[in-house]
C-alpha cells in the first residue's frame, strides 16, 4: 500500500478492544469481520451487546425487524431498556468512585463528578423535571453549554422517558425558536449564560425571547452558571456574578426574572428532591431525542433516534472504533446541538469511562489552550474536525510541542474531507507519528458512522479505511451500481443499521423522498466517495456540492486540497456557478493566512495552481478573498450558501450557521471588479 502513514503496533491491537471481539468469535482477520458484521447484521448487532454487556430490562426476541421494508426497521424487539440505565445507574452501582465527567469552564474552573454523584444529580433533576409534569414522550429542549449539568439534562429526560431535543449554545432566537416549535417542546432547560472568547453570552435571554416566539414552552428551567444567588431568595437583587469578569446587562444575563411564571430556578427546582428516581423501562423503540440538521431550504429536519438502537450502536463505535476503555478520557470538541455531542456524552459513559467537556472556543484564552487541556486532563482520546486543525495551524507546532500530549492514545475526527497537509500536520505534530487518525463519518440522520477506521489496521492520509462494522455501504454510479476502483460516485447503504433515525420528526414523506427515493430499499447519503486499489475509502464531500464541469465531475474538497498546499492559504471553499459553454465553471472563496496579503497576481497563481494539478478544464474562473467562510457550530462550510450567494438565489436555512455576515463580506468581494 502505497502512502501508508500510520501501521498498528503489536500493542495497539493486542490492547484493542475490537481485537477482544474478534478472537471471541474466531475471526482472525479485519476483512473477515468486516463481512461477518454486514452478512449477518443480527448475529453482528446482537454479538456486540453480549460482548459490551449492555444492560437491558427485558431481553428482545428478534433483533431486526424488517417487515415493514428497510426504512422502517425495528430493533431488539420486545425489549426493555433506557439509556441512563447503562450510561449512569450500571456504573453507579459497579464503580461509583470512578470519574464520569469532567468540566473546564473557559475561565479555569474544573469541576468533576464520580457516577455516584452525575446519578444523584440525575435522579434529583428526574424528579424535578416530574413535578413540573414532565412525562414519557414530551419534549424538552436543552439549550446548554457543554458543562456537567448538560450531562445531568440528557440523562434525567431519558430515566423519565421524555425526548429531549439538543439545541446548539450559540443560536440566536430565531433558530432556537424554529427547534422548539417543532418539536412542540413544553419545557426548555438553559443557562443564565455561558462564556465565549472571554465574554458572557446572555443564553437566558435569548431563551426567553425563543420561548415567546415558540408559543409552546410553558416552562424555563434555568441553571445559574454566571450568577449564584444570596441565599434562597431566587434572583433577586442581590445576586453575584461567579466570575469576577463584568456580565453584560446583568438583568438579562441572571437566571431570569420573577414577574415571569414559566421561571424555574435550577437549584431551587432540585432542593428537597429525592436522590433516586427509578429509571423508566422503556420499550427498546421508545424515542431518545430529536437532533436537528439543516435543511437546503425551508425548516431543519428534526430526525428521531430511539433508546436501544442509538445506546447499542454509539457503544459499538465508542468501544471499537476510538478505542476506549474504563479509567480512560474522551474529549471531542463539540457542543450538544452537533450529533456528536450525545456521542461522546452516551458512549463514554456507556462504557463507564470519563467524559471531559470544555466550555467556550478552544482558542481562547490563547491558541494553546486544546493542547494544555489535553495536557491537564491526561486526555487519551481527542476529537477534533479538519477545519478546526487548519484554524490551529498558522499559529505554529510550538504552542503544541510546549505541552505533554504522552497520555494521548488515539485521535479521531469528524465533520469534512480532509486536505492531504493538515492531516499531516495533526499526526507529525500532535500524534508525533505514532497516533492512529480514526478518521469517521456519518449525520445526525445516521445517528453514528457509515465509514470509520478501527486502530487495528494500516492507514492512508486522509482515509476512512472503509465500512463501520455492521454498515453495508458501498459507492455507486448512476445506474445504480457500485463503480470501479478509483472512480468517485454516491456512497449509499443497502441495510438498516440500529442508530438510523426513525424518520424526520412530523414529516415521514420528507424522510423517504430525502434518504429512499433515488434506489428501492437503498439509503442514498449525499457524499461523494471513493475506493481505491488497495481497498482504502476516501470522502470527496457532499453531492450536492458537486462541481460538474464540460460534464467532468469532481467534490470540492479536491480542488480547495490543492489550494490548501499553497503557503498564503488557510482555507477555502470551491463552489459551481453556470457557464455558458461548460454548464458549470468553478468560482473559489479563499481565506488567508494572517502574513499573506490578497491581490490579483496572487488570484492568478492560485488559479494555475489548481490548473496545473487537476488539469485546465478545471482552472477556477474567479477566484477572490474573503475573511472567514460560512460555517455550521459543528465548523462544516456551508457551501450551497456560499453559491446561493454567488448565483443570487434564495439563501435556505441559515439557521445552523455561526457566522451569517461572513456572507455578505462574500457577496462585496465577488461584486468587486
Amino acid at each position: 500500500m502505497n502512502d501508508v502513514v500510520w501501521t498498528p503496533s503489536p500493542e495497539y491491537v493486542e490492547r484493542a478492544n475490537v481485537t477482544r471481539f474478534m478472537r471471541a468469535h474466531g475471526i482472525e482477520t479485519y476483512d473477515e469481520l468486516v463481512r461477518r458484521s454486514t452478512d449477518d447484521i443480527g448475529w453482528f448487532w446482537d454479538a456486540v451487546v453480549r460482548d459490551l454487556d449492555i444492560g437491558f430490562y427485558e431481553p428482545y426476541r428478534q433483533v431486526v425487524d424488517r417487515s415493514r421494508g428497510p426504512a422502517w426497521a425495528t430493533w431488539f424487539t420486545g425489549a426493555r431498556v433506557n439509556v441512563a440505565h447503562q450510561c449512569v445507574d450500571v456504573w453507579a452501582e459497579r464503580t461509583p468512585d470512578a470519574v464520569a465527567v469532567i468540566w473546564e469552564a473557559e475561565d479555569g474552573e474544573v469541576r468533576r463528578v464520580t457516577y455516584a454523584e452525575l446519578r444523584r444529580l440525575t435522579d434529583r433533576l428526574a424528579n424535578g423535571l416530574r413535578s413540573l409534569g414532565v412525562g414519557p414522550k414530551d419534549t424538552v429542549g436543552i439549550f446548554l453549554p457543554m458543562a456537567i449539568e448538560t450531562v445531568a439534562a440528557v440523562m434525567a429526560c431519558s430515566k423519565i422517558g421524555a425526548i429531549w431535543v439538543p439545541i446548539f449554545s450559540g443560536f440566536g432566537p430565531d433558530a432556537v425558536a424554529a427547534r422548539l416549535a417543532d418539536a412542540g417542546c413544553r419545557v426548555l432547560i438553559t443557562a443564565d449564560g455561558s462564556l465565549r472568547k472571554g465574554s458572557a453570552v446572555p443564553m437566558r435571554a435569548t431563551a426567553v425571547a425563543a420561548a415567546d416566539a415558540a408559543g409552546c414552552v410553558e416552562r424555563i428551567v434555568t441553571w445559574r452558571r454566571l450568577w449564584a444567588a444570596r441565599g434562597s431568595s431566587g434572583v433577586a437583587a442581590g445576586d453575584v456574578p461567579h466570575t469576577g469578569m463584568a456580565v453584560p446587562d446583568g438583568g438579562t444575563a441572571r437566571a431570569g426574572d420573577t414577574a415571569d411564571e414559566r421561571h424555574v430556578d435550577w437549584d431551587e427546582l432540585l432542593a428537597g428532591q429525592p436522590d433516586r428516581f427509578e429509571t423508566e423501562r422503556l420499550d427498546s423503540e421508545h424515542p431518545l431525542f430529536i437532533g436537528y440538521t439543516s435543511g437546503t431550504t425551508g425548516r431543519p429536519k428534526g430526525v428521531l433516534h430511539v433508546h436501544a438502537g442509538f445506546l447499542v450502536k454509539i457503544a459499538e463505535e465508542v468501544a471499537y472504533q476510538v478505542d476506549l476503555h474504563p479509567g480512560e478520557i474522551l474529549h471531542w470538541v463539540t457542543d450538544l446541538g452537533w450529533i456528536m455531542g450525545p456521542f461522546e456524552i452516551v458512549g463514554a459513559l456507556a462504557l463507564g469511562a470519563t467524559v471531559l467537556l470544555t466550555e467556550g472556543a478552544p482558542t481562547h484564552p490563547g491558541p494553546g489552550r486544546l493542547w494544555e487541556t489535553v495536557a491537564r486532563h491526561g486526555v487519551t482520546t481527542l476529537g477534533v474536525s479538519p477545519t478546526l486543525i487548519r484554524a490551529l495551524i498558522p499559529y505554529g507546532a510550538a504552542y503544541v510541542h510546549e505541552h505533554d500530549l504522552s497520555s494521548l492514545r488515539i485521535l479521531a475526527s469528524t465533520g469534512e474531507p480532509w486536505n492531504p497537509d493538515p492531516y499531516r500536520w495533526l499526526s507529525r505534530e500532535v500524534g508525533g507519528d505514532r497516533l492512529p487518525i480514526i478518521n469517521l463519518s456519518g449525520g445526525t440522520e445516521v445517528g453514528a458512522c457509515f465509514l470509520s477506521p478501527h486502530p487495528i489496521t494500516p492507514l492512508k492520509t486522509g482515509t476512512l479505511r472503509g465500512p463501520a462494522l455492521g454498515m453495508d455501504v458501498d459507492v455507486w454510479g448512476p445506474d445504480g451500481g457500485p463503480v470501479p476502483r478509483g472512480e468517485v460516485g454516491e456512497l449509499v447503504c443497502r441495510q438498516p443499521w440500529p442508530s438510523m433515525t426513525r424518520g424526520i420528526w412530523g414529516d415521514p414523506k420528507r424522510y423517504l423522498e430525502t434518504y429512499w427515493s433515488r434506489w428501492p430499499d437503498v439509503w442514498v447519503h449525499g457524499d461523494w466517495a471513493s475506493i481505491d486499489e488497495d481497498g482504502s475509502w476516501f470522502l470527496h464531500g457532499r453531492s450536492d456540492d458537486t462541481l460538474s464541469v464540460a460534464g467532468k465531475r469532481l467534490g470540492p474538497a479536491e480542488v480547495e486540497s490543492v489550494l490548501a498546499s499553497h503557503p498564503a492559504v488557510m482555507e477555502s471553499a470551491a463552489i459551481g456557478v453556470p457557464h455558458e459553454v461548460k454548464g458549470e465553471t468553478i468560482w473559489c472563496v479563499v481565506v488567508l493566512r494572517p502574513d499573506a496579503e490578497a491581490s490579483g497576481d496572487l488570484a492568478k497563481e492560485l488559479r494555475r495552481l489548481v490548473a496545473d494539478h487537476l488539469g485546465r478544464s478545471f482552472m477556477p474562473g474567479r477566484v477572490v478573498f474573503a475573511p472567514e467562510l460560512p460555517k455550521t457550530r459543528s465548523a462544516k462550510i456551508v457551501r450551497r450558501a456560499i453559491r446561493a450567494t454567488a448565483v443570487g438565489e434564495d439563501l435556505g436555512d441559515l439557521s445552523s450557521v455561526e457566522n451569517p455576515a461572513s456572507l455578505d463580506a462574500i457577496r462585496a468581494a465577488l461584486a468587486a471588479p
